[in-house]
């Protein structure tokens, strides 16, 4: 077992909203987070993130202490959080090595004796697959490159019946469930990749599932078309969803489409929130993030939903949309394509007051079995206070 420290890329408008409150690592790639991707390359636990400094006090179940960067020595594994590892462990040599991936450095192997304390680009490289992440939009590449394999991995698992009454149109192999609850009346189509459904979660009878999909521990489906899309823990959905990524415990209970987008921990959809993922030109999606623009070179993205967002019911999503973390949007059916953080009904509407922020979140965490401690109000209190003061 290999000691693991990630490095988070530095803040910039191409990590909105989700790095406005949780280090990058903790984002979810594919089945899994990135940090889960590169501890089962080092065969260890992650130690550290070198994170910036409002996230100092991030805590999460989990989730690795925030530092400060400093020097490691060895024996241990520095991987970038921006690369999703992904294949086979390399074979790392017995001196000191850079982790390359198409010719960039991703990350640095530090045997017994070395140290690391930067970029050293006189170590030799050793090829690692997987994917580098320009931003949080290619999460919804991940997906297209990651998910299939992830639960194809899976399909090794000893899971437990497929319930009769239910409805498999392909290998029945590929629909791993692993203590989950099933009713009568769902559909897994695993044609394009295998279903997994953890443990705790439940799918109500009449749901379609497309693989590849990827349900994670105490995650609910109450109805509805779910298609090539990955959820965390402890989410409740419904509606067509296809090709999006649910970080964990958010609640889309109602119908209404969400499409190549990514949607944060503790985000709130309201009945018929409906996300664009296709312009009517047809050409590559452009976020706005303020005043500054970032290309996905994407022509199929939704939109990008920050931690403790919330939508009103009926609220229509323009294709490349960017709530910020904790945005509360309400006052405008087609609110703009950008809505800065801790927003209170639009953009222009208002802000949240801190106070009211740390009401509702000590309301909502509970609903999910989340105790607010002392520690996650100093979490919460200091999200607000970077996000919310930084607009």
């Amino acid at each position: 077992m290999t000691d693991l420290y990630l490095l988070d890329p530095a803040p910039g408008p191409e990590w909105f909203p989700f790095g406005d409150s949780r280090p990058i690592c903790e984002l979810r790639a594919g089945a899994w987070l990135i940090r889960e991707r590169w501890e089962a390359l080092a065969n260890g636990d992650t130690r550290q993130v070198f994170a910036a400094p409002h996230l100092a006090a991030f805590v999460e179940d989990g989730a690795p202490q925030v530092a400060q960067r400093h020097a490691v020595q060895g024996p241990a594994l520095i991987g970038c959080s921006y690369f999703a590892p992904a294949g086979v462990r390399p074979d790392f040599p017995k001196g000191p090595a850079r982790l390359t991936h198409d010719g960039a450095t991703v990350g640095w192997s530090v045997p017994g004796g070395s140290e690391w304390s930067g970029d050293h680009p006189e170590w030799p490289g050793v090829e690692v697959e997987g994917l580098a992440l320009r931003g949080t939009f290619d999460l919804v590449t991940a997906l297209e490159h990651l998910l299939a394999a992830d639960v194809t991995d899976l399909t090794a698992e000893r899971g437990d019946p497929i319930p009769d009454g239910c409805t498999i149109i392909g290998d029945p192999g590929d629909v791993v469930l692993l203590g989950a609850t099933v009713e009568p009346g769902v559909t897994f189509d695993v044609r394009q990749g295998a279903v997994v459904v953890e443990q705790r979660s439940y799918v109500r009878g009449g749901t379609r599932l497309e693989g590849p999909v990827y349900l994670g521990a105490g995650s609910d489906v109450v109805g509805g078309q779910i298609r090539a899309s990955s959820f965390g823990p402890r989410c409740k959905v419904r509606g067509e969803i296809a090709s999006s990524v649910f970080l964990g415990f958010a609640n889309k209970v109602h119908d209404g489409f969400v499409g190549h987008s990514v949607v944060g921990r503790w985000a709130n959809l309201g009945a018929g929130t409906i996300t664009s993922n296709l312009k009517n030109t047809y050409g590559n999606v452009r976020l706005s993030v303020g005043e500054q623009a970032v290309e996905t070179e994407r022509q199929y993205f939704g939109s990008l939903i920050g931690d403790h967002a919330k939508t009103a019911i009926g609220t229509l999503l323009a294709t490349g949309s960017a709530l910020g973390v904790g945005a509360s949007v309400f006052t405008d059916v087609r609110p703009p394509k950008y809505v800065p953080p801790f927003a209170w009904g639009g953009a222009d509407a208002g802000r949240m007051d801190r106070a009211g922020f740390l009401r509702t979140a000590e309301r909502v965490l509970p609903r999910r079995d989340v105790a607010v401690t002392d520690a996650v109000r100093h979490m919460l209190g200091a999200l607000y206070d970077h996000a919310a003061g930084g607009r």
